[in-house]
């Protein structure tokens, strides 16, 4: 306990000590002026560009765009243009972070975390990565970059961010994008690790691995490897935020075409880590959603398919423990942190024949323990890029499958639906091949590296195509089961069983069904610990001599229906009732004082109901009795769950202290929690909260038709502070629109207003 509470106080008075150093600065930086949208495409360059042949943009009155060229290199260098117009200064701090370079923008404050990302080295594969790139590829990125760079340059006007963290002009290169997609492709189990290393100090630690492990894989698949098991079991899994994607076959819509919904998850930020485009040329014409930096289109669909998906939750990662450190075996440089108001700060980071020094990084406040290597599939050239381009151009299931081949990190669980009818899912991931028993321990001994000799990829890896049911979902669950482990740490089965519960309840299904269950806010596994929650106050009578507001409280917990709408007393009821018996009923259990640890430990909802039916009854008795106490007394707090649980849209510089209210543009109740559907994660807590991570995009197509396609955006397109498109989408999104993006060229030219002709 020691450990992390002197972590977290130390990263809270460095983070605000980097607040409010930043905050001297941007007192002295307005805002942008408001400007519309004419006045933000008065600023993108349409002439004396090097392009071959020449491109037209049409706009729509959203600001999404979409790019008619005569070849794929002038369509690759618009696209540089429009990402750089639309995010350039999102697109220059995700650039400085992926390098480590924070420290520059931020101060002092930030060292410790830029020498951690130099050791997880986000560029260590760019050079071979780039040098191995097929010239089709080559001569795409090379052509985007110069978009960005020209785009960069030309511009008579910077982004804000520029000026309040004193950003430059700084050219961008091939290996700077390879480098964000490797930032991008972070294996989402170090989160869990993050965790973890520190309940490896526990006594009952043994115990403790041993029933994460169990809860995480001890559920159904979402899909199976024959045609037969298809869509028999959806995952069973550890609560984790990830995002949603389900397929319609022909036969189950109203149109008598497939479908394909997306709802990607990611944190919740103005701007938006999404932005809207479509595109043509020889080669593409597809519309989606993009990356800014990225110039791919990681969800969408063109003229013959449509594809989306979420993460596979693939463990591309292992942690070796170096039993000694023999000083032959170890490599080291030495790295220059450059450092606002500051001095530069040379850092030292090892290598290992097994990977980088892990357990160097100062994030991890590692006092004790063994030493530890990352092997990280991130750290081995493949290309991602390519993979996905090939997608983005792919017109039958064949050509999507193969594509997926190069693709290996982040593992993602790719759903697929065609024009002629058909539906299908993938995994895009390569993976070691490691035994099928679960590791014993978080670090693994080296005679465990062996498994990085052989891999496997998604030709080699369970697919389907059209299963009987005509419905596939991923909502981060886990997949068919394979010659080699996929994962350990899945999601709970919320979502996947609450999508597939609600496509099923129909015969066939339009695009606003689909829209409507992207929306929905019902947790199961909510409403199943309230009913235990409740047996046990019933059985140990633990509810005799309530007062009034007692009462009241415990009938609104009772009632509740499980939906997190704004206005439900229940889900307040629910949610300040788990609070406080988490932190009640683990306070006793451990007894070895880690109850911080472990009571706020993000897996430890799939353990509570285990936990609570073996437990000592006199224990629970007063911890029921106390938390009825507790939830009562602050129930009176919040009149509905949109007063407590709230949608807070601003910038990164609205955590500045004094000053940062001018970068907070939204605080509306929010609908959802941490494993709904409409997701909107947060901790649990007896407070007002902001929801931090969940649902920021959302997609549906239609293929019976290629105009029938809907995109929305939590906030807007444009990035710039100060434009009327900055925010616009919020409106839409909470009224559950969309935009409609065609894929139809003609059907651009009637509905995009707004015409640029760019020349030579």
């Amino acid at each position: 306990m020691k450990t992390r509470f002197k972590k977290r106080l130390v990263c809270s008075f460095a983070f605000l000590g980097m607040l409010g150093v930043l905050a001297g600065c941007a007192f002295f930086e307005p805002l942008p002026p408001t400007r519309t949208l004419a006045e933000r495409l008065a600023q993108f360059p349409t002439e004396n560009l090097p392009l071959e042949e020449g491109a037209t943009l049409y706009w729509n009155a959203h600001h999404v765009p979409y790019i008619e060229a005569k070849t794929d290199a002038d369509l690759a260098f618009v696209l540089g243009l429009v990402h750089a117009h639309l995010r350039l200064g999102q697109m220059a701090i995700l650039k400085r972070i992926a390098h480590g370079r924070i420290a520059e923008m931020a101060g002092p404050a930030a060292v410790d975390i830029d020498h951690s990302l130099r050791i997880l080295n986000f560029s260590r594969t760019a050079a071979k990565v780039e040098a191995g790139l097929p010239d089709a590829s080559k001569t795409w990125l090379a052509a985007y970059v110069r978009g960005i760079n020209h785009y960069q340059m030309a511009a008579e006007t910077l982004p804000h961010e520029y000026a309040v963290l004193r950003l430059t002009r700084e050219p961008w290169t091939v290996q700077d994008v390879l480098t964000i997609a490797r930032l991008a492709a972070s294996d989402v189990n170090w989160l869990v690790w993050l965790q973890l290393l520190d309940l490896r100090q526990r006594a009952d630690w043994p115990e403790l691995w041993v029933r994460l492990l169990r809860a995480g894989r001890g559920t159904g698949a979402n899909f199976a490897a024959a045609p037969k098991k298809a869509m028999e079991e959806l995952l069973h899994g550890l609560g984790r935020s990830g995002s949603n994607s389900f397929a319609i076959a022909a036969k189950r819509s109203q149109t008598g075409a497939a479908m394909l919904a997306n709802d990607p998850h990611l944190g919740i930020t103005l701007p938006n880590l999404w932005l809207i485009a479509g595109m043509r040329s020889p080669s593409y014409q597809a519309v989606g959603l993009m990356v800014p930096g990225l110039p791919f289109l990681a969800l969408g669909r063109n003229a013959h398919i449509a594809w989306g998906g979420t993460n596979l939750r693939a463990i591309s990662s292992d942690l070796f423990e170096i039993p000694s450190l023999e000083t032959t075996a170890i490599t080291e440089r030495v790295e220059r942190i450059r450092v606002r108001w500051w001095f530069d700060r040379d850092v030292r980071i090892r290598e290992t024949p097994h990977g980088p020094l892990l357990s160097d990084a100062p994030v991890l406040d590692l006092e004790d323990g063994p030493p530890f290597a990352l092997r990280w599939m991130g750290h081995r050239p493949s290309d991602e890029i390519t993979a996905m381009l090939r997608v983005n151009r792919a017109r039958n299931f064949s050509e999507f499958r193969t594509a997926l081949r190069g693709f290996s990190v982040p593992g993602q669980n790719m759903l697929y639906a065609d024009i002629k009818g058909h539906i299908g899912q993938a995994m895009a991931v390569q993976l070691p091949v490691r035994e099928k028993t679960p590791p014993k321990d978080l670090l693994l001994p080296l005679e465990k590296e062996a498994a990085w000799k052989d891999f496997r990829d998604a030709s080699q890896l369970p697919a389907m195509l059209d299963p009987p049911s005509g419905i596939l979902v991923s909502a981060n669950n886990r997949p068919a089961e394979t010659d080699v482990p996929i994962g350990y740490f899945f999601s709970l089965d919320d979502r996947a069983k609450r999508i597939t519960a609600l496509l099923e309840a129909e015969a066939t299904l339009g695009v606003e069904d689909l829209q409507r269950v992207q929306r929905d806010v019902h947790m199961a596994s909510s409403l199943a610990l309230r009913e235990l929650f409740l047996e046990k106050i019933a059985r140990l009578n633990a509810a005799v001599s309530l007062n009034t507001d007692a009462r009241k409280f415990l009938e609104r917990f009772r009632k509740w229906d499980g939906n997190y709408t704004p206005d439900s007393q229940g889900a307040v009821a629910f949610e300040l009732f788990l609070h406080h018996f988490r932190d009640l009923f683990y306070g006793h259990r451990s007894a070895d004082g880690g109850k911080a640890d472990y009571s706020k430990l993000v897996l430890v909802n799939s353990l509570l109901a285990e936990d609570i039916r073996a437990a000592n009854n006199d224990l629970l008795l007063g911890d029921l009795r106390e938390t009825l106490r507790r939830a009562t007394e602050d129930a009176g707090q919040f009149k509905n769950w949109g007063e407590m649980h709230r949608l807070e849209l601003s910038h990164p510089l609205g955590l500045l202290p004094l000053l940062g209210g001018k970068y907070r543009f939204a605080d509306e109740p929010a609908a959802g929690s941490s494993q709904t559907v409409l997701k909107t994660a947060h901790a649990t807590t007896n407070e007002r909260h902001g929801a931090r991570y969940g649902s920021t995009a959302r997609h549906v197509s239609d293929l019976s038709d290629p105009d029938e396609n809907y995109f929305a955006l939590l906030g807007g397109q444009d990035g710039w502070l100060g434009s009327t498109t900055f925010l616009d989408q919020l409106p839409l999104w909470q009224m559950g629109k969309a935009l409609r993006v065609p894929l139809r060229l003609e059907t651009v030219k009637q509905t995009f207003p707004h015409k640029m002709t760019l020349s030579p």
